[in-house]
């Protein structure tokens, strides 16, 4: 058992303390951005090559190395979303009165260069990854793609909590582009294939124990299984009755961006 709950404690724990240095990082003042960029960008080479070495380590320890790596990649995609250097070629709220196919149209201008920005990574994780012995860091790329995927489109259709409170000043437009529901039709969809899929992994980690290969099959599949359970969690905060934003009130008390959003 003992072999499932490491693995799983530290994905969460990595999960929730990158997602909170990001948010803190993100709702500093605007001088701070470009050091910030600059120190995301690093840290994103390293993960590139942390996927590539990895890649040949069918290890405990490549899994763990795997999956951090593609924590650092897809960091670089949410700083750069969120200190607004990589968004879309429309930075204005959505007009009021669009709907259906105008306001889609709309939301996807919003973000349509983070959007590439993934497809580009995501190209680039493959392709360092391919015919790797060690794929957890691919695995935790994709997953986080689908899982994120999911949840704009479902702030988009219409959810209880919009997380207003996790978008710096500048921002601020693109609630214009939520729509604020008790659910929504995508959801119930959403959450049940993301458990299912959750817990086959860790089925099949569960499986892995005591097998030939057991280190490495299990701390994978816990790692990327614990990752698809907590972003099924991050779903169910977007229409439970209470304020999604209290895992990261740490991240966001301090808030000193009160200068003016750079041009």
């Amino acid at each position: 058992m003992t072999e499932l709950l490491v693995p799983g404690l530290c994905a969460a724990f990595a999960w929730w303390a990158t997602t909170g240095i990001i948010l803190w990082l993100d709702h500093r003042a605007p001088s701070t951005y470009p050091l910030t960029l600059a120190g995301a960008t690093g840290l994103l080479i390293v993960g590139l090559y942390g996927l590539a070495v990895t890649a040949a380590q069918p290890t405990e320890s490549g899994a763990y190395l795997a999956f951090a790596s593609a924590l650092l990649v897809w960091s670089w995609i949410e700083v750069t979303f969120l200190l607004g250097y990589v968004l879309g070629p429309r930075r204005t709220p959505c007009p009021p009165l669009a709907t259906g196919w105008r306001r889609f149209r709309y939301a996807v201008s919003a973000i349509l260069w983070h959007e590439l920005a993934i497809l580009a990574l995501a190209v680039a994780v493959l392709a360092i990854t391919r015919d790797a012995v060690n794929p957890v860091g691919a695995w935790t790329f994709l997953a986080l793609w689908v899982l994120r995927t999911s949840a704009k489109l479902n702030l988009f259709l219409g959810v209880r909590n919009l997380g207003a409170d996790l978008l710096p000043e500048h921002l601020r437009y693109l609630q214009g582009y939520f729509r604020k529901r008790p659910m929504n039709a995508l959801f119930p969809l959403s959450v049940s294939a993301g458990t299912a899929v959750a817990a086959w992994l860790y089925w099949v980690a569960w499986g892995a124990l005591g097998g030939a290969d057991a280190g490495f099959a299990v701390t994978a599949y816990a790692l990327v299984a614990t990752l698809v359970g907590l972003a099924v969690l991050e779903h169910w905060l977007l229409v439970l009755p209470t304020p999604g934003d209290w895992l990261w009130t740490w991240a966001l008390g301090g808030r000193d961006a009160k200068e003016a959003r750079p041009t």
